[in-house]
């Protein structure tokens, strides 16, 4: 069966694309914890607000000027399954982690930690953002929907059969592929996705083992801190100079939280191409299934053709030659009728299949150039601002001990 795939934007939708990220304001506000109205104290869940506001009357026919919408993580889950549905050539825009990766002391595991919520609804407005500057994604009528209507939405996902076409796709593919003609643009792809994915893992682990240890030690300049303050009690001349001492040292302690807090916002913009790294397996995937029907109906239309120039030539199977029947003429040629149509449907699947992967595979790799474009400038300013950050941290340390080093010199 042929997929239908939307139509290519053209010049004129590109340029209303572009405008829209500028035009709308989407913002997911703040969150909310609610019971389920269950009598088991767990039974909670988190939704978050999300508020789009516009000014300009144009778009009064398509969003409505201020909207409000209360939205549970798992409907974020539902917009994006269906996107994925929709659009299986665009390397498609993660959800925030849903539960603590990569944890640490500081790190509460509890998905209703404060810290924890506020990361997550700020990974939230990302993945609107992201899909309203995408130049084939942000115009999507559910994804309007999902934005406007808070009830609608739920009843048009449900209406649809959205759930049920993602369970199909999950299932297909589950399945292993192994393709007798693999495309090797899709494979270099697929290649480096995993690639990509184990070393952002990699360097997560690492930063974390580092954040530990960095406020493992920071913490304990505040015993340093403590000593120092006990210790001016009983000396006269020092007495200043060790106080202070142990002041600039309880601040050294106390400034890490802030610092790590920033870097944790960090971590989360790398966690994101972690999941971007699935995001274009899954496109490969998707090439791979349509690869594998296309290999299939031409080797259909082979086996039958073989089976007709079986026929055509009388040459019979060993059952047919065990028990002493023979096809007649009238017989051959009704069989042969019957592969004839068979080849010619075969052909037009194999015809049908081949464009369909055409078209996927320009999408696809349009796509793909897209995001390798974004992720190379989002890349380098997450590294970066990891680099910056460290050196504000190092200042921090320095600026500590240089004023320790100047109070105790001045002593007389």
């Amino acid at each position: 069966m042929k997929r239908s795939y939307s139509k290519l934007p053209t010049e004129e939708d590109k340029i209303e694309s572009d405008d829209l990220i500028n035009r709308l304001e989407i913002s997911v506000s703040e969150s909310e914890k609610r019971a389920n109205g269950s009598l088991n104290l767990r039974d909670f869940y988190t939704v978050y607000l999300i508020e789009t506001k516009t000014n300009e009357p144009d778009f009064e026919d398509k969003i409505s000027k201020l909207t409000s919408v209360w939205r549970r993580y798992t409907e974020f889950e539902q917009l994006r399954d269906y996107l994925e549905i929709t659009y299986p050539y665009v390397v498609l825009p993660p959800l925030p982690e849903k539960k603590v990766m990569f944890g640490w002391q500081k790190i509460s595991s509890d998905t209703f930690d404060p810290n924890f919520i506020d990361r997550r609804r700020a990974g939230l407005e990302n993945f609107l953002l992201r899909i309203a500057s995408h130049h084939i994604l942000n115009w999507d009528n559910h994804f309007i929907e999902f934005l406007q209507h808070e009830d609608g939405w739920r009843e048009t996902y449900k209406a649809n059969g959205y759930l049920q076409m993602v369970e199909n796709k999950l299932k297909g593919l589950s399945l292993s592929v192994r393709l007798k003609r693999p495309n090797q643009r899709f494979e270099t792809y697929k290649e480096y996705s995993h690639t990509l994915q184990s070393n952002l893992n990699n360097l997560l682990r690492a930063r974390s083992r580092v954040a530990e240890k960095q406020y493992t030690v920071h913490k304990l300049h505040s015993n340093y801190g403590r000593v120092f303050s006990e210790w001016s009690v009983i000396e006269n001349e020092l007495g200043d100079a060790l106080q202070k001492t142990g002041h600039y040292l309880d601040s050294l302690a106390s400034y890490i939280d802030s610092g790590l807090e920033d870097e944790e916002l960090l971590a989360d913009q790398l966690k994101e191409y972690l999941f971007f790294a699935t995001s274009l397996q899954h496109v490969c995937k998707n090439h791979d299934a349509l690869q594998l029907q296309l290999e299939d109906s031409e080797e259909n239309v082979a086996n039958k053709n073989i089976e007709r120039t079986r026929v055509q030539q009388g040459k019979v199977g060993i059952m047919s030659r065990l028990f002493g029947t023979v096809d007649t003429d009238e017989v051959r040629e009704l069989k042969i009728n019957v592969l004839d149509q068979q080849i010619q449907d075969g052909a037009a699947s194999v015809s049908s299949n081949r464009e369909t992967l055409s078209e996927f595979n320009i999408k696809a790799l349009c796509d793909i150039e897209r995001f390798q474009n974004q992720k190379l400038m989002d890349l380098k300013d997450t590294l970066g601002n990891y680099a910056f950050l460290q050196l504000k941290i190092a200042k921090k340390g320095l600026q500590t001990w240089t004023q320790i080093k100047d109070c105790l010199q001045s002593v007389p």
